[in-house]
């Protein structure tokens, strides 16, 4: 049987005939087309678990300062205040985590693009905070990994995980996607409930644009990741809770992907529309020594 599938619905197909998660059809993909042992390939994405631990934790407790001077030290001042948050300490921390991998990101630490750098801190954020609540040891977080794989892959191949081709929604977007598909799974959701978590997902930011100031993949970037964290988290409860998604994953897939190409290029990663281009955010640009576009 080809274990290649270019749609949801032909994911969920595989699924049903071999009686198994999204997670089995993504290994078993991952090992045909690239010719290495399944052996292999877990070793590969445990790697890219423990570099997303390490960013997690550097982000938190080693902050630095991005060279911009733009970022730094946000996510660590979210953490001191998770305790005294409106949203809880657990969903604070959640999002401080997210935050954190994308500020190791802007000060030249190495992270996992999960689908981009822009977009990095919502899965591993968000999924290690929840492993440390929910007891999810290292075993499943590398089965939520494929599955958030899985999902990614049928975003990019059928609309975009860039920014300058999608706008946001093709990053942090696709990042909330993944996420919220890697924690439906793992809190034991069919791979019909996992596309519905994903789909839901990338409904809340349907529009969503790529404005970054100064062209540096900082602001608004990093407190999109904190609001894909939690967008995440709420997309898969809904779809636990056993609420549907109107219109199915793949055409959620396919408007993402036409509301892309409607949308104005100065909205795209070109940092000339939206709050790149205001007042403050131009004025940010000439101090550091940008020629405005």
């Amino acid at each position: 049987m080809n274990p290649d599938f270019h749609s949801g619905e032909a994911l969920l197909t595989l699924c049903k005939e071999k009686s198994c998660p999204i997670s089995t059809i993504m290994r078993e993909r991952e090992a045909a087309f690239s010719g290495r042992s399944m052996e292999d390939i877990d070793a590969e994405m445990a790697e890219n678990l423990k570099t997303m631990k390490d960013s997690v934790r550097k982000g938190l407790f080693e902050p630095k300062e991005s060279v911009s001077g733009l970022s730094g030290g946000d996510a660590e001042r979210l953490m001191h205040h998770a305790e005294n948050s409106l949203m809880g300490a657990d969903m604070a921390m959640l999002v401080a985590s997210s935050m954190a991998v994308v500020e190791v990101n802007a000060a030249m630490g190495r992270i996992v693009a999960a689908p981009t750098a822009g977009a990095s801190g919502i899965l591993p954020g968000t999924l290690l905070s929840c492993a440390k609540k929910q007891g999810w040891n290292d075993e499943m977080l590398l089965d939520a990994l494929f599955t958030a794989g899985a999902v990614g892959m049928l975003i990019a191949r059928n609309a975009s995980i860039s920014g300058a081709e999608g706008g946001c929604q093709a990053e942090t977007g696709a990042g909330a996607a993944m996420t919220a598909a890697a924690l439906a799974a793992l809190s034991g959701g069919t791979p019909e409930v996992v596309l519905t978590a994903a789909a839901i997902a990338l409904k809340n930011v349907m529009g969503l644009v790529c404005d970054p100031v100064a062209g540096l993949v900082e602001c608004p970037c990093i407190k999109r990741n904190a609001i894909g964290a939690a967008n995440a988290v709420l997309s898969a409860d809904l779809a636990l809770a056993g609420i549907k998604s109107l219109i199915p994953f793949d055409e959620v897939v396919s408007a993402m992907k036409h509301v892309g190409r409607m949308m104005n290029t100065d909205l795209k990663e070109t940092a000339r529309g939206g709050i790149a281009a205001s007042p403050t955010g131009k004025a940010i640009r000439r101090q550091l020594g940008l020629n405005e576009e």
